[in-house]
């Protein structure tokens, strides 16, 4: 026992690989794109440095998991500081207890089976290289959130995922579907990191933490307190879990490549917030109205999805909303403090559905005909119209989301373009150097004075260049007086009466 102690003691203090391998073989990735590496022949050093990179971490989370079931887990495990501030103090920890052990292992081993099926996938498409950039990427966000000891490194992996996932849903970016369903899986995930980010400034203010330990067990005398910090949480984690009203955003997010879609969509990203709900489900359990709040809206979710993935006429968007259930029912055992259940749920779902995502392109012949509608839809043509149109959520979304984005954009666009632009200028072939109000002034100034040194100096009867020679002769025989040792102690000792 006491071996085994020392050794999880020691491989502990290298759990930050699990995380920085595959996000340094994407740094590796990209700086091989910047040198222009591209061709059948480029293919083979990034599958090898995208496998080996995810293979890496889990071997890694292999070994420390198989020591931690003899020595027992080691739980917080604090490696330095990251960054500090009077008052604010955060550093490199990682939690290494159970729940996060299982995950990492489980996000460890969905992500190096899916970089190698795409090795094969991805062959020969013109972004095989960027593909697995944002899947290296992707990796490293996803060990982040399970493996960090703070909600700060936690929310460095929340980011990295969402950033990944834009760059992966827009795959295709000679699509424009492909593009604006990128920049509204974007938007839509940019609610939830507010809110995660409310409850980081919060369990600051009121915790001075932010720890897990602290922020999940910190019992907060005030009711309304503690409301507050859970549903920051929990925003973020029903928009990260494609749950309702954030639901929309799911469908949009499978135009990417179906790998991706696995490990995204499937597999890993919509369980995130069911991580983030059990890391934090004492705190959240403060707050009975909060927890009730969540469970109503697993349930509701999982209905939703049920409805709208029997509505679905093609395989991918049927397993998205099946993943929308099978998530909701997860986020309903949160609610009611199964947390437990939900995460063997997680694991349970998480391979299963990893499988049938990257089976998908052979469900076409697999299953040659669409499954015939549950009784509920097929008596009721109000509701499978209702199923049909995702009760219309796709376009409440579009209208309060996705089209005031892109109305913003246009006119950031035309103030830039009208006004900034015309007042200080932009050089290029068609205005020149001088574009805009501001070049143009200064060229005319530059112009006046060019005239100025040229008629007045230059041409000015020679009276002002012969003027500014002689000036020019009498500073520099002053300057020799000055280098002469007698007049220049004279300079100090008259520099020393001055300043006495």
């Amino acid at each position: 026992m006491s071996v085994a102690v020392e050794l999880l003691a020691q491989w502990a203090g290298l759990v930050w690989l699990a995380p920085a391998l595959p996000l340094a073989a994407a740094l590796l990735i990209a700086l091989r794109q910047l040198q222009g590496v591209a061709g059948d022949a480029g293919e083979g050093p990034t599958a090898a440095l995208a496998r080996g990179a995810a293979l890496g971490a889990l071997l890694l989370l292999a070994a420390l998991g198989t020591v931690a079931l003899v020595a027992g887990a080691p739980g917080q495990v604090v490696l330095g500081d990251w960054f500090g501030a009077p008052g604010i103090a955060v550093p490199i920890s990682f939690t290494l207890d159970a729940p996060a052990l299982g995950s990492g292992l489980l996000v460890a081993f969905v992500g190096w089976a899916t970089v190698a099926f795409s090795i094969n996938y991805l062959h020969r498409e013109p972004g095989f290289h960027r593909f697995f950039l944002g899947l290296e990427l992707f990796l490293g966000g996803m060990l982040l959130i399970v493996l960090a000891g703070n909600a700060v490194l936690a929310f460095v992996g929340w980011e990295l995922c969402g950033f990944a996932s834009w760059l992966l849903i827009g795959f295709a970016d000679e699509r424009p579907q492909a593009t604006g369903n990128a920049l509204f899986a974007f938007v839509a995930n940019r609610i939830g990191d507010a809110g995660f980010l409310l409850s980081i400034g919060l369990a600051y203010w009121w915790l001075g933490s932010v720890e897990w330990p602290a922020l999940a067990g910190g019992a907060l005398p005030e009711t309304v307190k503690a409301r507050m910090l859970a549903l920051g949480l929990v925003v973020a984690a029903l928009a990260k879990s494609a749950q309702l009203p954030f639901t929309p955003w799911l469908a949009r997010a499978l135009e990417g490549p179906t790998p991706s879609s696995a490990v995204f969509y499937g597999a890993l990203l919509v369980h995130a917030g069911v991580f983030l709900l059990i890391r934090c489900n004492p705190l959240l359990q403060q707050v009975p109205d909060m927890a009730a709040a969540v469970a109503l809206a697993g349930a509701a979710s999982a209905l939703y999805g049920w409805l709208c993935g029997r509505a679905a006429s093609d395989v991918k968007t049927a397993l998205a909303f099946a993943t929308v259930t099978q998530v909701g029912l997860m986020v309903l055992a949160c609610g009611l403090g199964w947390t437990t259940l939900a995460a063997w749920h997680l694991a349970l779902h998480a391979l299963w559905r990893a499988y049938q995502f990257l089976l998908a392109p052979s469900y076409l012949q697999l299953a040659p005909r669409p499954a015939a509608l549950p009784a509920p839809l097929a008596a009721s043509m109000p509701l499978y119209t209702a199923a049909l149109q995702r009760f219309w959520l796709d376009a409440l979304a579009r209208t309060l989301l996705q089209r005031p984005t892109l109305a913003l954009g246009r006119d950031v666009r035309a103030l830039d373009v009208r006004v900034i632009e015309r007042l200080l200028g932009t050089p290029d072939e068609a205005h020149g150097p001088a574009a805009g109000l501001a070049g143009r002034a200064l060229t005319q100034l530059s112009n006046l004075l060019q005239r100025f040194e040229t008629r007045l100096v230059l041409h000015g009867g020679g009276d002002a260049l012969r003027h500014l020679q002689r000036a020019g002769e009498v500073l520099k025989a002053l300057e020799g007086l000055l280098e002469q040792p007698r007049y220049l102690m004279l300079m100090v000792m008259a520099t020393f009466a001055v300043i006495l």
